[in-house]
């Protein structure tokens, strides 16, 4: 069982940068992958990054490439996203979730694929 609790959003002008950031439980953090993902009103949950279990692999959704980064801290059991050039488009609830996966160089790129989600946190992008 993993709980996730994500923090770090917030109300920003575009193209100004915000972090968002993903605690996670237990003591096996390494051997989850993780994901972001984000739900603006009256839309479907899409992807948004993803990392591997051992932070060496990486993937973006195309909108987000050059914009955001994923990391990992699996000494903190933290997840990171950093988050730059934003644009009111990107107004969303962001969520953190988690995959368990024995092989540490896997990520996930769909809903369906992870186990474990956060609350979500606000980000809103003002013009």
């Amino acid at each position: 069982q993993v709980q996730l609790v994500e923090s770090g959003g917030g109300l920003v002008q575009a193209g100004g940068s915000l972090r968002l950031a993903c605690a996670a439980s237990g003591r096996t953090f390494r051997g989850y992958a993780m994901g972001w993902f984000r739900q603006a009103p009256g839309k479907e949950r899409e992807f948004v990054a993803a990392i591997s279990g051992d932070g060496g692999v990486t993937y973006y959704a195309d909108s987000m490439k050059g914009r955001f980064t994923i990391s990992r801290d699996n000494t903190k059991n933290t997840v990171s996203l950093q988050m730059n050039s934003l644009k009111p488009e990107d107004t969303a609830v962001y969520y953190c979730a988690a995959r368990r996966s024995d092989s540490g160089i896997y990520y996930y790129t769909n809903v369906d694929e992870y186990d474990y989600w956060g609350q979500g946190t606000q980000v809103t992008v003002s013009s």
